[in-house]
């Protein structure tokens, strides 16, 4: 048996090996790979993947660096975002639903909860979470970032895909609280606070700002500074622009925006 081991036995790469050893071990499937091993072993071919472990943050991606022998720039954290801030008394007549209290399930309901872009609020995201980094407070999918390490499960969860994986290059950072594409008179009739397709905010801030299909999106590779965010968001009449992020403040955070 020994000498079938010693034959049969793969070797492996101490590069790889030193990278795994320093990786947190969630195997959460953050960076686009199975687990831990395949990541460690696709880093140690591909550089370029060093910012791909969430749960580690740059103090791997510096750990992995100095392994490979390069040097790696400060990377901005990739955490999600939610396109909704519509929490239950902004949802204006919605259906009622006494289904399976998952949101795969509900989705297939017409007008649960009134918006047919918003969220649900059955918490699928939640159940996804290992790091237990987003929770349905007042009907609405909210991100603690303290807790959350960009695993990106709570994206793939999200049957309406209002959840959104960015790079927080400002923490805070402005978030587009809606995902609605109707036109203004049908979003007037479903929600308090969802996007009517204005252009305030891309009149105001045309670099970052973007009106698709009566939506404003804000381009993230454009962002810009503070004092140009607040204007944006000062002239939105809805107020479903918010900022999230860590250095939030209380008044600023979703779970605190609702009426």
């Amino acid at each position: 048996l020994n000498i079938a081991y010693a034959k049969l036995k793969v070797e492996q790469d101490p590069t790889v090996e030193a990278i795994l050893n320093i990786l947190p071990g969630a195997n959460c499937g953050g960076c686009g790979l199975a687990g831990c091993s395949a990541y460690a072993a696709a880093v140690a071919k591909d550089h370029g993947l060093m910012g791909k472990c969430g749960p580690g943050g740059e103090a791997t991606v510096q750990a992995i660096a100095a392994i490979l022998g390069i040097e790696a720039g400060a990377s901005a954290p990739v955490r999600p975002i939610v396109h909704c801030s519509a929490h239950r008394g902004d949802k204006i007549n919605p259906a009622a639903y006494e289904g399976v209290p998952s949101c795969g399930e509900a989705q297939i309901v017409a007008g649960v909860q009134g918006c047919p872009y918003g969220c649900l609020g059955f918490g699928d995201c939640q159940a996804a979470c290992a790091f237990d980094a987003i929770h349905v407070i007042d009907g609405l999918a909210t991100v603690d970032y303290a807790k959350c390490v960009g695993c990106g499960a709570c994206a793939k969860a999200c049957p309406r895909q209002i959840i959104e994986m960015v790079s927080f290059q400002e923490d805070p950072l402005l978030v587009i609280g809606c995902s609605s594409l109707d036109k203004a008179k049908d979003v007037r009739g479903y929600c308090k606070v969802g996007c009517v397709g204005c252009g305030m905010c891309a009149k105001t801030v045309p670099t970052a700002f973007q009106m698709k299909q009566n939506l404003a999106v804000l381009d993230y590779t454009q962002y810009g500074p503070r004092a140009e965010m607040d204007k944006a968001q000062a002239k939105c009449p809805r107020a479903m622009m918010v900022y999230v992020g860590k250095n939030a403040r209380p008044a600023e955070v979703l779970a605190e925006s609702s009426n």
